[in-house]
């Protein structure tokens, strides 16, 4: 039990960090290539400037999830994913006004945006650990 608990101590930070930020990169790299899509779902839910809010959340889901894979400035990258699931969750997937046949769905999302926001935590916490820019060997 000790080996694994090194093994994981050496290699689950950044098999973490990858897990947390994949589901950030591939949403902010299919909001670049869906761009209208995206505005128009922003657009859906009444806020202004549906452009500006897809291009923002493309910097902070593809540029703080990058960065969260590599361990660059792994706690801001993973305060800024923290602060921006707070809006996102509360606007987006507000399962307490969904419709009953999305409410078990939007309840899930709802969920699963607070567990990353717990993963977030822990990074800003702990840091990016082994094999990561943060802690490379100068």
């Amino acid at each position: 039990m000790h080996a694994l608990c090194d093994v994981v101590k050496t290699y689950g930070p950044l098999t973490g960090r990858i897990l947390l930020a994949l589901i950030f990169v591939i949403s902010g790299y299919n909001k670049i290539v869906g761009f209208e899509g995206t505005v128009g779902y922003i657009a859906s839910k009444g806020l202004p400037l549906a452009q500006l809010g897809a291009v923002l959340a493309i910097v902070v889901e593809l540029g703080a999830g990058v960065l969260l894979v590599i361990g660059w400035q792994a706690r801001w990258a993973a305060t800024a994913i923290f602060l921006f699931l707070i809006p996102t969750t509360l606007i987006f997937h507000g399962f307490w006004a969904a419709p009953a046949a999305n409410l078990q769905m939007e309840t899930i999302q709802f969920m699963k945006n607070l567990c990353i926001m717990g993963g977030m935590l822990y990074v800003m916490a702990f840091g990016a650990g082994p094999f990561s820019v943060d802690n490379r060997k100068g």
